[in-house]
């Protein structure tokens, strides 16, 4: 490896990430963005209902406000693993795209289900469209969370 290239490696991928308080709040602020997002093709989905099940509801609005809880507390998950990526938008996107489809395993084929007495791993055209939602929610909240890291820089 050249000099240069080094010298560029280091100096944009590896640098000291924001202390993990601040990680803390802005992947949680990046998450309610990116669940703002994800939120409105969920409600264009009819999804929202089923989300709300999960609280014993079936109120749109409710299952709104659990999704957007559930996004802040993913997004503060993603705040603390993506500090060192700050520097790099195509790193962190591409850390958004890959956090969302492991969301997508862990939420609406495992968790979900489990809680809601259903069998697990089931993909079909539902959960595909789902896979698009969480990868797009994790591009979301990896774009607010760098833009809310500029400071940094």
């Amino acid at each position: 490896m050249g000099p240069r290239l080094r010298r560029y490696l280091m100096s944009t991928i590896t640098r000291t990430p924001a202390p993990l308080i601040t990680r803390v709040w802005r992947g949680a602020i990046a998450g309610i963005g990116g669940g703002i997002v994800f939120g409105i093709l969920m409600a264009m989905m009819g999804m929202l209902p089923m989300i709300a099940m999960m609280v014993g509801s079936e109120s749109a609005v409710v299952g709104m406000a659990v999704h957007l809880v559930i996004s802040a507390g993913v997004g503060l998950g993603f705040g603390v693993l993506a500090g060192p990526l700050t520097a790099r938008l195509g790193m962190l996107l591409g850390a958004g795209a890959v956090y969302g489809m492991v969301w997508w395993v862990l939420g609406p084929l495992v968790l979900m289900p489990a809680m809601m007495g259903m069998p697990l791993f089931t993909v079909d055209q539902t959960a595909m469209m789902s896979l698009m939602g969480h990868v797009i929610y994790g591009l979301a909240t990896a774009g607010a969370f760098y833009a809310l890291s500029r400071s940094d820089t």
